[in-house]
């Protein structure tokens, strides 16, 4: 008996991207190609790419070259497939290049130069599919691309305009991905609050009831499946439009964890508007605070760029000055990099580098003060954590948590000492008191 070809895959990016390669991943396990965790052990690799700023088109690059030198045999897809000349100038041995989310184009360049073992057996891939993620959590992905224009940003171009998931497909993705034992689900798009538009908010049929495709009944219907089987729900690229307003009785019914993702960018009027960012006239500050009002638990963390083409001294001070004032969980910060094809290459009045490192250092200590000062305020509280690992073991064990304010990999953890906390199960909910409190992560013990 021969054995099934190997397809090995590198998977770069955000979580969107991630999505794809589980889905491509799921669907070449169920023609009945094996994966591969080696280059030396594939017959062919796949290179997930992205293509946002410059230094993810590096890393996608160097990926390509890496896959090529040490396999041979490489086919390119995601982002940077948009631009297919910049990949084949750098690599032209590359069998294929295919845009973001193109499945079908993917699996047919496969069958091209790795061709099927045998017709599709869907009892080769588990009910979840192939997931990249921790058994735990997994990410849910709504809608692909953007209606947005934003200057900066060249993702509608490469990904197209938004297109909401049908609500029952993403329900039932929901329930498999939740009967498999997964206790967190990552809520994702581009603007995951834009759910829905597209399709005008058509009601789909979901059981005995008519749901519409919108934002909030979305969260709302993900929240009761998560309940009933004792799971967290995160929303993620949320935009701060009135109708998110919508969320918060959900969240403090406990269907919905109290968290927003919101990506502000920044708190000047002047360079919002230069950035085109959707709701850049609404005051976003007094939306945090209503918000922080109905429910004052409420987590939100943000990305910001500095050193955007016209951004002066005074913009930047008034984006100091709305971090301080909005008190935000959890903030990323980015200098600004021009993208080609981005409309914002044309702007006037580029930002010096040196300027940017040192406002970027500059927002920093400030995002990091307030980081410090909303964490100390949960020192005695008790809280549910979410156990991500365990490090050691017996009286020298640490385990390794999240809290409702913490989304893996981007934002803080909670770490554990004390009795039984070796005992804890990876993947399984704690209860803990929070004790210590530094910069970005807390300390707890279990209660």
């Amino acid at each position: 008996m021969t054995s099934a070809p190997r397809v090995g895959f590198v998977s770069l990016g955000c979580p969107k991207a991630l999505v794809d390669s589980e889905r491509i991943l799921t669907q070449l396990r169920a023609e009945g190609y094996d994966t591969s965790p080696s280059y030396d052990g594939a017959d062919l690799v796949v290179v997930n790419t992205c293509g946002f700023i410059d230094a993810a088109i590096d890393e996608s690059l160097d990926a390509i070259g890496e896959a090529l030198e040490k396999n041979g045999k490489v086919i390119v897809t995601g982002c940077l497939g948009a631009r297919p000349e910049r990949i084949r100038e750098r690599h032209p041995r590359v069998l294929g290049v295919t845009g973001p989310h193109a499945y079908e184009d993917v699996l047919r360049e496969v069958h091209a130069h790795l061709p099927r073992p045998h017709d599709p057996y869907l009892d080769l891939i588990p009910p979840q599919g192939v997931k990249l993620t921790p058994r735990h959590y997994a990410y849910l992905k709504v809608a692909e691309g953007c209606n947005h224009r934003c200057s900066f940003c060249i993702i509608p171009s490469m990904r197209g305009d938004l297109a909401s998931r049908p609500l029952p497909q993403v329900l039932n993705e929901a329930i498999r991905l939740l009967n498999s034992g997964v206790r967190e689900l990552l809520v994702i798009s581009q603007d995951t609050s834009a759910y829905g538009v597209d399709l005008r908010y058509r009601s789909a049929q979901w059981g005995a009831r008519q749901v519409r495709t919108s934002f909030v009944d979305l969260a709302r219907e993900l929240g009761l499946l998560a309940a009933e089987r004792g799971a967290w729900v995160r929303l993620h690229y949320v935009y701060p439009y009135p109708h998110v307003d919508g969320v918060l009785p959900l969240m403090a019914d406990g269907g919905v964890l109290p968290y927003l993702d919101v990506p502000f960018q920044h708190g000047s009027p002047r360079i919002l508007k230069l950035m085109r960012r959707p709701a850049h006239a609404e005051n976003t500050l007094e939306r945090i605070r209503s918000w922080r009002r109905a429910l004052p638990s409420l987590a939100i963390r943000s990305t910001f760029i500095v050193g955007f083409p016209g951004e002066t001294e005074a913009d930047f001070e008034l984006l100091l000055a709305w971090i301080e004032a909005a008190e935000l969980d959890r903030v990323g910060c980015f200098q600004y990099s021009p993208v080609a094809g981005a409309s914002a290459n044309a702007l006037p009045d580029p930002v010096p580098a040196e300027i940017k490192e040192e406002r970027y250092g500059r927002f920093m200590a400030v995002a990091a003060r307030v980081s410090e000062r909303r964490l100390q305020r949960r020192v005695g509280q008790r809280e549910r954590v979410l156990v991500d690992a365990i490090e050691g073991s017996g009286r020298a064990a640490v385990a390794v948590a999240r809290s409702y304010a913490d989304a893996p990999e981007i934002d803080g953890t909670v770490r554990i000492r004390g009795a039984g906390t070796a005992q804890l199960a990876l993947g399984e909910f704690a209860d803990v008191e929070i004790t210590t409190a530094d910069t970005y992560d807390l300390g707890g013990r279990l209660v």
